[in-house]
């Protein structure tokens, strides 16, 4: 043992240490040639001082050397054994892994933790499945992760710790360099923690407002002497259940609640998709109709004010989507429930009259129109266009149609106008052009779509500060926002019907020509497939008025053939259809040889929806590398939901997505897939 520590050197600060006696030696030296300068006797009696000095100092380096060396490598090995039990009985979970994730050592907080005993090996996957490969610490960066193990909440930290140093001094084995390392993982319990979160979360107050979608037309229905107890039987069926749920309720209009429940009964109101909505229907004492109710619910704001805001817009877009529905805004995320049943139409006409005079103060306040409607022009967005075009040029206001990319869909109707001495030859213009004329002097109007990822230029939005919205398809999560003026109805049946009723309210005695009754009258005709779907009192009134303009129905029978390859195709689809849990219709269109295969796919769907048996209708469609989604219901199903979640929208009955970066065979999967989960959750 003697032999080994002699071999010992000192390092580090402890030669420091062990060295200061020495430089004391040099001091006294220094200090003796001094003193002989002053006097020899003197100098000569330091100097017997600093020999003995020095004689000591080396007899003991050398006799207590050894000594040291042993006390220090004792102390040493007693230290590590302390460092070692004390991380052993360390009270935070540790242990330690190899690269590929294999436990190789656990302390005993951790070994308690998941119930297994030191000798556990395997890989940390098998304990916690949130610690796959992937997440493991690629550089020194520290990797936090949420972990749950036997019903207790962790927050694992996982960390490179380097053993290059040992692997160099260590030359029994050779570890690779991009493997020389281990990986340090803590568990913090947080269970504790997260509980008193959820606590604190689920007792948050929610703002929302419930509003009765019929209020007017329910009590028309019923004898006059039981509308009270109607309205008594609709309060009581709302109050009670809110009080259910630990809630308050308040009515604040005749037909308008305002409500105020916890965060925690939300997600029973959730999970039972709003009950409430069917029981409501439940309510008759005679009523002919049955009343419906939309229901707005505002959460996770930064306050009861902000909920309260959140919940005004959940009413809105309930309302714009036809009612009959809730809609949660958790801030950003917007959730939809419900919506199963058809909007009623309206019998007055009041809204339409206002809006067009609101439209014509408008367009009389602003020197330019611009009018433009969806990406990929149908007759219906075409038909609205002119219509809106007309009302300009009554007001003897310069008017323009955004039209980019004409299909062969629109370019008959369009080829009307073109080289046409009634009407100027900048009518119809594209992108670049719009952008140049739109400015803050300029109506923007937007037919047949609210949505501005839609719109066939989003970019002039940017530019005017006066936009005005004409649409009939249920509203999104994404709207045109700032509109100065928006008229959204879903119960109409299209666009067109609405452009036509405004326009008997926009001037006395308006008359259309018959080319342009012709355009809107076919929009019409499309959107309600020859009058069949969501076809009301209304709709036949605006082709009455059509017809008055001049509208030939033959005329617009012929425009609207389509060419040999466009009708096989569309036979083609309809062949190979194939049915999807018995009730779905599912097909692809071919689109190769065809200008505008997005409208063949369109009428396959509505083809396919004359099967027997048959609830909806899909058909796909692959185009310009994307692949077109075309919906289509009678009265069962809403389609819109679906396409919804498919990342679309559109109607009650008709609707439609667009999928990027997929294939078609993809598409039906995923939509196989939705319609699966959405049958489970109780949504269609």
């Amino acid at each position: 043992m003697k032999k080994i520590n002699r071999k010992i050197k000192y390092s580090g600060r402890l030669k420091s240490y062990m060295q200061w006696p020495l430089a004391l030696v040099v001091f006294l030296l220094l200090m003796n040639i001094a003193v002989f300068a002053v006097d020899t006797k003197a100098g000569i009696a330091a100097a017997l001082f600093s020999v003995v000095y020095i004689v000591l100092i080396i007899g003991v380096f050398v006799l207590y050397k050894p000594r040291i060396m042993t006390e220090l490598v004792s102390f040493a090995t007693q230290y590590g054994q302390i460092q070692k039990k004390m991380l052993q009985k360390f009270a935070i979970p540790y242990g330690l892994l190899d690269t590929e994730g294999k436990i190789i050592w656990m302390n005993e907080a951790f070994c308690n933790a998941v119930g297994k005993d030191p000798k556990y090996h395997k890989n940390i996957l098998n304990l916690f499945p949130e610690i796959s490969v992937n997440v493991l610490p690629k550089n020194e960066d520290i990797q936090t992760i949420e972990v749950h193990f036997d019903g207790e909440d962790y927050r694992a930290q996982l960390q490179r710790v380097s053993i290059e140093e040992l692997a160099d001094s260590v030359n029994i084995v050779e570890v690779p360099e991009d493997q020389n390392y281990l990986i340090a993982v803590y568990l913090f319990d947080t269970t504790e923690l997260n509980q008193y979160i959820r606590e604190n979360k689920e007792q948050k107050l929610v703002a929302g407002l419930i509003y009765i979608d019929n209020y007017d037309e329910a009590l028309e229905s019923v004898e006059e002497v039981r509308r009270s107890l109607l309205m008594a039987l609709i309060d009581r069926k709302i109050n009670k259940y809110i009080t259910s749920l630990d809630g308050i309720v308040k009515k604040i209009e005749k037909d308008k609640y305002f409500i105020a429940i916890r965060q925690r009964s939300l997600t029973t109101l959730e999970s039972n998709r709003f009950s409430l909505l069917e029981e409501v229907k439940s309510v008759n004492i005679g009523n002919d109709m049955s009343v419906t109710l939309s229901i707005g619910i505002g959460v996770n704001g930064n306050g009861y004010v902000q909920n309260y805001d959140f919940s005004r817009i959940a009413i809105e877009l309930a309302l714009g989507r036809g009612g009959d529905q809730a809609v949660v805004k958790d801030n950003e995320k917007i959730s939809y429930y419900g919506g199963k049943s058809q909007q009623m139409e309206k019998s007055t006409r009041v809204k339409a009259r206002v809006k067009a005079h609101a439209l014509r103060e408008f367009i009389d306040s602003k020197e330019d129109v611009v009018v433009m409607g969806h990406k990929i022009t149908d007759i219906d967005s075409f038909g609205a266009s002119i219509g809106v075009y007309r009302a300009a040029r009554l007001m003897n206001k310069k008017a323009h149609i955004v039209i980019e990319d004409v299909n062969s869909s629109i370019r008959p109707w369009m080829n009307m106008f073109l080289n046409n001495k009634d009407y100027e030859s900048d009518m119809f213009v594209n992108h670049a052009q719009a952008e140049e004329i739109v400015d803050n002097n300029t109506v923007v109007v937007v037919v047949d779509t609210n949505r501005p990822s839609m719109a066939e230029c989003s970019s002039i939005l940017e530019q005017t500060k006066t936009i005005v919205v004409l649409d009939h398809h249920r509203q999104s999560s994404e709207v045109i926002k700032n509109a100065v003026l928006s008229y959204i109805e879903p119960y109409a049946s299209s666009t067109c019907e609405m452009v036509a009723e405004i326009l008997q309210y926009f001037v006395d005695g308006i008359k259309l020509k018959n080319i342009e009754a012709d355009c809107i009258y076919a929009g019409i005709i499309i959107d309600t497939n020859n009058f069949v779907a969501k076809t009301g009192v209304r709709t036949f009134e605006a082709a009455a008025f059509l017809r008055r303009c001049g509208a030939d129905v033959t005329r617009v029978r012929k425009m609207l053939r389509n060419d040999m390859s466009a009708y096989k195709a569309r036979a083609e689809a309809v062949r190979h259809a194939e049915l999807f849990l018995n009730c779905y219709a599912f097909s692809i269109c071919p689109s190769e040889n065809i200008e505008s295969p997005t409208v063949v796919g369109a009428q396959a769907a509505n083809e396919l929806l004359n099967i027997i048996g048959v609830k909806a209708s899909f058909v796909f469609t692959p185009f310009n590398k994307q692949v077109y989604i075309s919906a289509r219901s009678i009265d069962e199903v809403n389609v819109q939901i679906i396409t919804e979640r498919m990342g679309g929208g559109g109607h009650l009955n008709i609707a439609g997505a667009q999928l990027k970066d997929t294939t078609v065979e993809e598409a039906i999967s995923k939509l196989k897939d939705v319609i699966i989960k959405m049958t489970e959750e109780g949504a269609i």
